[in-house]
């Protein structure tokens, strides 16, 4: 069985790290990709980059259609932004690792990643709407970037001090409120 490891959450220095390639002959992989998936869906997570693990490796695990109930995750071995396309949309994003907030952040609608998969075969997808945000987002934590630096200035100060609040009100991963959640 394997134990689920807590997530990394702000000010880690590893969420501003940028991550090494994976190696992909390395059996580990596999491993790791089983105990992020767990982590994502015990947090109610769609998306989760290794060094939310505290891993730095280039490697994310992906599952926006959950709405059936069933598990079914993209596991993303190296994956490179290919394309965007569409005016940037500004909407708000969660985070597993800044829990409590939504922060508004500017993303083209859609978004092309190429990766690799466990088995070190080649595949590109392609989304928008939630998956073309997720997309991006989680790439962005492989390059070390956080909503807090992806958002404009002034959203950025409002963010800081929301995460301060909902640190002090004790929020969990998953969390982008302070509100009480609904199980």
């Amino acid at each position: 069985m394997l134990s689920v490891i807590s997530i990394v959450q702000s000010p880690n220095p590893v969420l501003n790290t940028a991550c090494e390639p994976c190696d992909l002959d390395d059996k580990s992989l596999r491993k790791l990709a089983k105990q992020m998936a767990k982590a994502m869906y015990k947090n109610d997570g769609c998306g989760l980059a290794a060094p939310q693990l505290g891993v730095t490796k280039r490697l994310v695990v992906i599952d926006c259609d959950q709405e059936d109930g069933e598990q079914d995750p993209i596991i993303l071995v190296n994956p490179v932004l290919v394309e965007t396309q569409g005016e940037p949309v500004v909407e708000g994003e969660g985070c597993l690792s800044l829990p409590g907030i939504s922060v508004p952040i500017a993303r083209p609608p859609w978004a092309r990643v190429r990766y690799f998969d466990l088995d070190g075969e080649q595949w590109e997808i392609e989304g928008d709407g939630l998956l073309g945000r997720c997309l991006q987002h989680e790439l962005d934590h492989l390059d070390g970037v956080t909503m807090f630096e992806r958002c404009d200035p002034v959203a950025r100060i409002q963010a800081l001090r929301d995460y301060e609040a909902a640190q002090a009100a004790g929020a969990k991963p998953g969390e982008t409120s302070l509100e009480p959640r609904v199980r």
